[in-house]
Parts: structure tokens; C-alpha cells; sequence
């Protein structure tokens, strides 16, 4: 549940426990939206809650199999007009994507990271992509780095999706989580359910 992450007992546990939180909070913005409203972009942004979890699954599972790529790099034999256009797809919600799809694809990206962060020495060298916004001085992360990486990254599109969210019908996530999760009401906390 992405409300809070469970106590933690090492730093292996810890990675796991805060990836998870965060993948949770995918599951828990796109929770009662239709297929039409996953792809609304209701605010200054382009960004759709559905486009976000594809952004989110690409994410895991690009940094994954860098991760899994180590101590070599990744090795994307397409070309690079190939590579870009899925990079766009994985950012835009499509005619024909459904909630339903686009979740079971998030859901085998998150399973996959989960178990490299569960089985993958933190200290392997992973090689830092080229890209202008990596830095130039620095040849290798350590896996360590690249899933605290991967929870920020996911932590502040998390972010956009709620603002998105909200947008649409007002929903906020502990709304959002209690109607999903079936948490009782209470006087502070009402769960979502779709207005009639």
C-alpha cells in the first residue's frame, strides 16, 4: 500500500520496501479510471495517469535491465529513430490502450525489478548511459545508486500522476488507496467510488 512503507530490517529490505510503496501509488492513481479517462489530460500538461504508469513501466524496466546488463552496458542494436519512437509511445496514452493491459505490463516490470533489487549485489558497477543530462566524469553507478534513482523517479512522476488525477474527478491518493485497499470510512477519510 503506498500510504506508508512497512518498517524496514536492512538496506536491501529498505530498497524493496520504498520501490514498492512507490509502484503501489501506480496502482492505486489509475484505480476506477475508465480507458477514455486514463487518457484525459486535464491539465496545462499532455500528460495522462494512463501515459504515466507506461512512462513508470518503461522506466523499471529500462533501469532493470541496465542493472542486469552489468558490468556491460546495455545493448540496443535498433535504430535510434526505433529506439525514440517507443521511448513516445511509452509516454503517450494510445488508441487502444486500456487500464487493464497497460497495468499487467507495469505489473511484470515491477515484479522483475523487485527481484534484481532482491538478488543483485548493491555494489555491482552499472555503466552510466550517455545522455546530456548524465554525468560526463563518471563511468559507472553502483546498483545501489540506480534503485534510489529509479524510487526518486518514480516517487516524483507518482506526483504528476496524482496532480493529474485530481484533475480528472477530484480523487486524491489516500481516497484513492482506502477505496481500492476497502478501508471503512471515517469521519476524516472517505474511500473513492465512482460518483453515480
Amino acid at each position: 500500500m503506498p500510504a506508508q512503507a512497512p518498517p524496514v530490517t536492512d538496506e536491501r529490505d529498505g530498497l524493496r520496501a520504498y520501490l514498492i510503496q512507490q509502484q503501489d501509488a501506480y496502482r492505486a492513481v489509475i484505480h476506477g479510471l475508465t480507458d477514455e479517462e486514463a487518457g484525459l489530460a486535464p491539465s496545462r500538461s499532455t500528460l495522462s495517469v494512463g501515459a504515466l504508469v507506461k512512462h513508470a513501466t518503461h522506466t523499471q524496466l529500462t533501469w532493470t535491465a541496465t542493472v542486469l546488463a552489468a558490468p556491460g552496458p546495455v545493448v540496443d542494436e535498433r535504430p535510434q529513430e526505433e529506439q525514440y519512437a517507443e521511448h513516445e509511445r511509452m509516454l503517450t496514452w494510445l488508441e487502444g490502450d486500456t487500464v487493464e493491459a497497460v497495468l499487467a505490463g507495469f505489473d511484470e516490470a515491477a515484479a522483475a525489478a523487485l527481484d534484481a533489487v532482491a538478488t543483485i549485489d548493491l555494489e555491482t558497477p552499472v555503466p552510466v548511459p550517455p545522455a546530456p543530462w548524465n554525468p560526463a566524469d563518471v563511468t559507472a553507478w553502483s546498483a545501489r545508486w540506480v534503485w534510489l534513482h529509479l524510487i526518486e523517479e518514480l516517487a516524483r512522476h507518482a506526483g504528476h500522476a496524482d496532480i493529474i488525477r485530481e484533475s480528472i474527478d477530484g480523487a486524491t491518493m489516500f481516497e484513492l488507496v482506502a477505496g481500492r485497499e476497502g478501508w471503512p470510512e471515517t469521519p476524516w477519510l472517505k474511500p473513492w467510488r465512482r460518483a453515480e
